[in-house]
């Protein structure tokens, strides 16, 4: 599903225009994404929760050459989805199989 496929379904459940509907989703993803790079957790009860993880630096290699390379730490967004939203999920997987 795509962010336009979002904005089509959401448009026609709320009966806003698809530049509204767009706009206001713009909005959430532009607030999500500020609060995260604030390094603020952002929860959604009964969806889940975004936050920052940082990652710790590490050796890799270069799969080309074989070479070691370093890695720098770096914070990345991580989901952790709610135990309600992973058993919807679970329940509904099983009977569409």
């Amino acid at each position: 599903m795509t962010k336009a496929d979002i904005v089509d379904i959401i448009s026609m459940a709320t009966g806003l225009t698809k530049v509204e509907t767009e706009a206001v989703i713009n909005g959430f993803l532009s607030t999500v994404s500020d609060a995260l790079m604030e390094g603020k957790r952002v929860d959604f009860r009964g969806f889940g929760s975004f936050s920052v993880k940082k990652r710790a630096s590490k050796i890799g290699q270069n799969p080309g050459t074989g070479e070691a390379v370093p890695v720098p730490e770096r914070y990345v967004p991580v989901f952790k989805p709610s135990k309600m939203l992973k058993e919807a999920v679970d329940k509904n997987m099983k009977h569409s199989r």
